[in-house]
């Protein structure tokens, strides 16, 4: 096992805005201690793809957030209502993503900090607390989204009652359990392999659907419709919300730190490099899914008169008539399941890290399981016994919304943070990048402030 211990001198003088790289022998200073650095890298003369392989995965864990039951609502709608049109969006919202999880990793692995750490070495406790509250927001908002998902497959699937289904999603709890008892490497393969069940059903269905390749390419061109059009620039707001997670910026920054690289600058620039490519080619796969499940939507609903399409179930009951695949519909309650499984167990360990991070405040794994996911499920139950299936509906997309209006929370101190050649060093980003970084901020500012005044202040028809 490499050294893990390259600590730099403390400042002279006590700054706020000075770090110095964490050492395994302070407590409480490493990000998800149980597997700091608990996977090892082959030696240093190993071939390249050996090395990169050593450290795939956190790209993945990370992408499940990009792909999760709360997608599905914002992709589904925008595609039975609006065609291929949302597919700029879905392009837009990747090409952010990519950028900012990129960034999340090089903080991780050049300071030894994860994110929400950062945060509370930075900021003043005022700062911190909100910052916390906003990002338990975001993963109660996300946690929702899972357990709509969850009980609604084993609906589809098994015919079990959305409320039982909501219970049942509990359970989940112990998956995480079992397997980070195991290994970190035995949680990633596991997501990995959910993962490979997603793009194997869509893909089929993409295929039974045979939309017209001219119209995917047109619908990946921009168009000022999306801005000028109220109802498609919500449900393009709730896209972003849903593709670009705020929790995934403090889960990324923390999982890099698993691997045992070396914490010396070359070390730390071979781990910031590889993981870069491990994120990149992950949410690669979460742009083919999420535009795979708007084109599914596009072809069989849009062009069919079922414009009005907006909840899952919906989608499950028509895809097999309309595709004339019997198996259809099968795949995409399967993937669903398998999509709000993933999730929770990626919600866990962001809950953790957030937690841990901002209020050094430690409780056991199931404990922060059960209780994200009892917020989770109290709307669930409200809303399913005043409105019905439909009513769960609307509450997952608007949970994508909610998602949206926390990201700014995430992106800017994130931004800040890899700006600040005192913090990274070295490993400071570039001046372009940084100009690219907080173009990107201000892009999810804007659209942000646009959503909330057009709620405030809705147009008259």
């Amino acid at each position: 096992m490499p050294n893990n211990s390259c600590p730099t001198p403390l400042p002279s003088a006590p700054e706020k805005t000075a770090w110095r790289f964490a050492s395994p022998t302070e407590a409480g200073s490493n990000s998800l201690p149980e597997v700091f650095a608990s996977v090892r890298l082959p030696s240093g003369n190993a071939p390249w793809f050996r090395r990169f392989l050593a450290f795939v995965g956190p790209g993945y864990m990370v992408s499940v957030g990009y792909m999760d039951p709360g997608n599905w609502a914002t992709d589904l709608q925008g595609g039975a209502q609006f065609g291929y049109t949302l597919l700029a969006v879905i392009m837009l919202s990747n090409l952010m993503a990519i950028l900012l999880q990129a960034l999340s990793a090089r903080l991780g692995i050049a300071t030894g900090r994860d994110l929400a750490q950062a945060c509370r070495d930075h900021f003043p406790p005022i700062v911190n607390i909100t910052l916390w509250l906003a990002c338990e927001l975001a993963i109660i908002a996300c946690d929702l989204a899972e357990v709509i998902g969850t009980a609604v497959a084993l609906q589809l699937l098994f015919g079990i009652p959305l409320l039982v289904g909501a219970v049942i999603s509990v359970l989940d709890a112990f998956i995480v359990l079992v397997l980070m008892n195991r290994g970190f490497r035995y949680l990633e393969a596991f997501i990995i392999g959910l993962l490979s069940v997603i793009a194997i059903c869509f893909a089929v269905q993409v295929v039974a659907a045979a939309p017209p390749l001219a119209g995917i390419l047109k619908g990946f061109l921009p168009s000022t419709e999306i801005v000028t059009n109220s109802q498609m620039l919500y449900i393009a707001i709730g896209i972003i919300g849903a593709t670009v997670m705020p929790h995934n910026l403090y889960l990324h920054s923390s999982i890099v730190q698993t691997r045992a690289f070396e914490r010396t600058p070359v070390g730390r620039r071979e781990a910031i490099r590889w993981s870069t490519w491990d994120s990149t080619i992950a949410l690669m796969l979460a742009l083919f899914i999420n535009a795979a499940i708007l084109i599914v939507a596009a072809a069989a609903f849009h062009t069919t008169g079922h414009q009005d399409v907006a909840e899952i179930e919906d989608a499950y009951r028509l895809l097999s008539p309309i595709l004339g695949m019997g198996i259809a519909s099968t795949l995409f309650a399967v993937a669903l399941l398998a999509a709000g499984t993933n999730s929770t167990i990626t919600g866990t360990l962001a809950g953790q890290i957030i937690m841990e991070g901002f209020l050094r405040l430690r409780i056991p794994h199931w404990a922060r399981r059960l209780l994200t996911r009892g917020l989770a499920i109290i709307p669930v139950v409200i809303v399913t016994a005043i409105y019905g299936s439909s009513g769960v509906g609307q509450l997952l997309l608007f949970s994508q919304v909610i998602l949206s209006m926390q990201l700014p929370f995430a992106v800017i101190p994130l931004v800040m943070f890899v700006s600040d050649r005192r913090k990274m060093g070295e490993f400071v980003i570039s001046r372009k990048l940084a100009v690219l970084s907080w173009i990107v901020a201000a892009i999810i500012l804007l659209l942000n402030f646009k959503l909330l005044y057009d709620t405030i202040f809705p147009a008259q028809p």
